[in-house]
């Protein structure tokens, strides 16, 4: 008989205890007096951690206890939230409100919760010194997802001759034959989820979508401290900033942790908090989908046999596609349209092993990206006016416009939208906003 009682009926939420030893982090939760969740984030070849590092590691460390105890909280979503053996300050509080509420979104809104003003995080311990350098070596770890937005990362930084290292975590065979084949140095550091987070699940507890990159940053975050590296260099893309849709007056945006805002909020905490030279941020921030889709056409064809947006390859759990693409999900479906108007027709056939847009059967999913009677897929893809002016392209191009999907495009929806919004070149342009140092900042030229 399972030990756990329904965390949905649970008075709070409790942060016990957090430990590093022997390259293992442990990280343990708990609802009220219930048995212990404890999950193992495990650091390969780990060394001792320098003297002058030490102060910011055990940052680091409380850190990664409170972000990615988002999984956990999630099952039971409990008022009152316990964190033991210290009290946050205002900015670590404010930082995690701010992370639980708007990283649950999603999983607010598909469960029909509301999240606003039940998650409150502990506050009042002293706000720290503002932290100092530790001296970190000039180097990136630069995480790899096997997708073509962390490709385009690696080459560009390749591209200027820094050092760095591919990283991810967890055990996909698929990032590991891309990250091998970056010719980078690899880093793979593994996540063990708390083996009773699926026993709760079994018995009915909340689930859905949490923020992930955030949890893996506050994983690299101590990784960086670890082993010496002095920026962690995402390839968040600033389409991610774009909501997926309102709901009673709350934006829910499935890639909020991959979001301007959440990038920024951590790069200033850790600035504050954990290390003043330890930088956080994504090379692709000022650039569309678009964008980043034509510097991969570019950049990434030692990839093209090895890449895979489609994140079913990545489920913890359930059935993964025969090959890399499935074909059926938002991704697969992105990816195959934003590369189109950049790709030669037959080497995109190539990769995908078919036409996505010549089967009629993929139109609520293709109507889905253009926000055409639905709005944005809950996935990690573009906006729908990047979706719709890729479509518009093809629309004008001999080798696809007789293609199924485009033909009704054109004959149902083109009519509906106006053609001077529709023009490619404007998403190609960058933005200004991005927090990439200027050590890397050679590496946004060769995006261009």
């Amino acid at each position: 008989m399972s030990s756990f009682a329904d965390p949905r009926n649970a008075a709070s939420f409790r942060f016990v205890r957090h430990g590093f030893a022997d390259g293992v982090a442990e990280l343990v939760y708990a609802f009220d007096d219930g048995p212990e969740l404890i999950e193992r984030v495990t650091f390969p070849g780990a060394p001792t951690v320098p003297a002058e590092r030490a102060g910011a590691f055990e940052a680091a460390l409380r850190l990664l206890h409170l972000v990615a105890g988002v999984s956990y909280y999630k099952a039971g979503i409990p008022e009152r939230i316990v964190v033991e053996g210290w009290t946050p300050d205002e900015d670590t509080a404010t930082l995690l409100d701010s992370l639980y509420l708007h990283g649950l979104a999603e999983f607010a809104y598909r469960n029909r919760l509301d999240l606003r003003g039940r998650v409150r995080f502990p506050t009042g311990g002293t706000r720290p010194a503002r932290a100092g350098a530790i001296g970190l070596p000039q180097r990136s770890l630069v995480p790899i997802g096997g997708g073509k937005d962390s490709v385009v990362a690696v080459e560009a930084i390749k591209s200027i001759g820094a050092e760095a290292t591919a990283v991810w975590v967890g055990n996909s065979p698929l990032i590991a034959t891309c990250a091998e084949r970056t010719g980078l140095t690899t880093l793979n550091i593994a996540r063990e989820l708390a083996p009773g987070l699926f026993e709760l699940n079994r018995m009915g507890a909340w689930n859905g979508h949490i923020p992930v990159t955030a949890v893996n940053s506050a994983i690299l975050v101590l990784a960086a401290i670890l082993y010496g590296y002095d920026s962690i260099v995402f390839a968040n893309e600033r389409s991610a900033s774009v909501a997926t849709l309102e709901y009673e007056g709350q934006e829910v945006n499935h890639q909020w942790s991959k979001g301007f805002g959440f990038e920024k909020s951590l790069h200033d905490y850790l600035h504050g908090h954990v290390a003043s030279d330890l930088d956080y941020c994504s090379l692709l921030r000022p650039y569309s989908e678009l964008a980043v889709t034509s510097a991969f056409a570019r950049l990434g064809a030692p990839y093209f046999e090895v890449f895979s947006s489609c994140n079913r390859n990545f489920r913890i759990l359930g059935p993964k596609p025969a090959d890399r693409w499935c074909g059926q999900c938002p991704k697969c479906h992105f990816v195959f349209l934003a590369l189109a108007p950049f790709m030669p027709k037959q080497r995109l056939l190539s990769i995908f092993g078919r036409n996505l847009l010549d089967d009629e059967s993929q139109v609520a999913g293709f109507d889905a990206l253009l926000e055409f009677q639905d709005h944005k897929p809950f996935e990690c893809v573009g906006e729908g006016a990047e979706a719709r002016a890729a479509m518009h392209a093809l629309s004008q191009r001999p080798d696809w416009r007789e293609d199924a999907l485009i033909v009704r495009f054109r004959r149902e929806i083109l009519p509906q939208l106006d053609v001077a919004e529709l023009a490619l070149e404007p998403w190609l342009e960058p933005g200004a906003s991005h927090l990439v140092p200027q050590r890397l900042s050679g590496a946004l030229d060769a995006l261009g």
